[in-house]
C-alpha cells in the first residue's frame, strides 16, 4: 500500500492511498479519516460507498465528515466505486462500466475478470484496513449513496454478523425493479432474474435477512425518485419483515453532495452510538 496523499483536518488526518488489488486485478484507491487518538487505541470504522460516476474523492472533498468523525472518534473509509485502467472493459454509458461497478461479482464476460467489487469491499480492502490502520472491526459500520446506498444496504444485510450499523444517502433499494438495475446486473450477472436477488435489498429482506435498525434519508427533490431509487419499496419491505427503520423523506433535497453533506453528521452520530465498545 502506498500513501498518495496526508492532510491535517479537524483534529486527525484525511490520507489517500492506493494498493495493487487481487480482487480487480487493478490498481486500487481509497481514502481514509482517521481522528487523533491515544496510541494503541482501536476505533470503530464506518465505511462508505459512493454512486455512480464517483470515485473515493466525491465524498472525501465534499461530504462533510470530518469534523462529526473527530467528535465521535470514528475512522471513515471510502473506497473507489468499479476497477480503473486501460485494460479493464467500459461501457459508452455512465451508468454500467468504470464508475459503475454496483458492488457486485460479475460472472458475464468480459466484465467477469475485473469487475469483482462485492470481493473487494467485503473481504479484501477490510483485510488490507485492518492490518494498516488502528480499527476495531468488532465494531464496523456502513453507509452510501444512491449506487453506494444500494452497495451499504445488500453489503449490510448479507453480513449482519459483522455491521452493527447500516444507514443509506438516496438508495437503490431494488435494481430489480429499476432501470439501472436491470442494466447493471443483467449485464454483469446475465438474464436469470434469480440470481440478482443478493444484491436486492428488498429482496434480501423478503427472503429472510434482518437488520437491527436502518436510517435512510431521501430527498423528495430528488430527480431519480421515483424511477430509479424507489423508496417506498423499501417503507413496504421494512414494515412486512418488522424491521424498526427509520426512512426520512426530506422536503426540497435532491441527490447531490449538498443533500448528503447536509445530513451526514446526523448519520455518523447515529452510526456512532452504535459502535460505542
Amino acid at each position: 500500500m502506498e500513501q498518495v496523499a496526508a492532510w491535517r483536518s479537524h483534529g486527525g488526518t484525511q490520507g489517500v492511498y492506493t494498493h495493487q488489488s487481487t480482487e480487480t486485478g487493478t490498481p486500487m484507491t481509497f481514502s481514509v479519516f482517521v481522528p487523533d487518538h491515544v496510541p494503541g487505541q482501536k476505533l470503530p470504522v464506518l465505511w462508505y460507498l459512493s454512486g455512480l460516476t464517483c470515485t473515493h474523492a466525491n465524498v472525501t472533498e465534499k461530504g462533510e465528515f470530518r469534523a462529526a468523525c473527530a467528535e465521535h472518534g470514528v475512522i471513515f473509509v471510502a473506497p473507489d466505486t468499479s476497477p480503473r485502467g486501460d485494460l479493464v472493459p467500459d461501457d459508452e454509458d455512465y451508468d454500467f462500466g468504470k464508475g459503475a461497478g454496483f458492488y457486485v461479482d460479475a460472472v458475464q464476460g468480459p466484465w467477469a475478470t475485473y469487475y469483482r467489487m462485492r470481493s473487494y469491499i467485503e473481504q479484501e480492502l477490510p483485510a488490507l484496513v485492518a492490518g494498516d490502520f488502528p480499527v476495531d472491526m468488532a465494531r464496523q459500520g456502513i453507509t452510501g449513496h444512491s449506487m453506494g446506498g444500494h452497495g451499504a444496504l445488500t453489503i449490510g444485510l448479507r453480513n449482519p454478523d459483522r455491521f452493527r450499523s447500516v444507514s443509506a444517502f438516496s438508495p437503490i433499494v431494488s435494481p430489480l425493479n429499476c432501470p439501472w438495475g436491470e442494466k447493471a446486473l443483467g449485464g454483469y450477472l446475465g438474464p436469470d432474474k434469480s440470481t440478482w436477488r443478493e444484491y436486492d435489498a428488498c429482496a434480501l429482506i423478503e427472503d429472510g435477512a434482518r437488520l437491527p435498525d436502518l436510517l435512510v434519508d431521501q430527498g423528495d427533490a430528488d430527480n431519480f425518485l421515483h424511477e430509479q431509487l424507489k423508496t417506498g419499496l423499501l417503507v413496504m419491505a421494512c414494515r412486512k419483515a418488522g424491521i424498526p427503520a427509520t426512512i426520512r423523506m426530506q422536503p426540497g433535497y435532491d441527490h447531490s453532495y449538498y443533500f448528503i453533506s447536509t445530513f451526514m453528521a446526523d448519520h455518523i452520530g447515529w452510526h456512532a452510538a452504535r459502535l460505542k465498545a
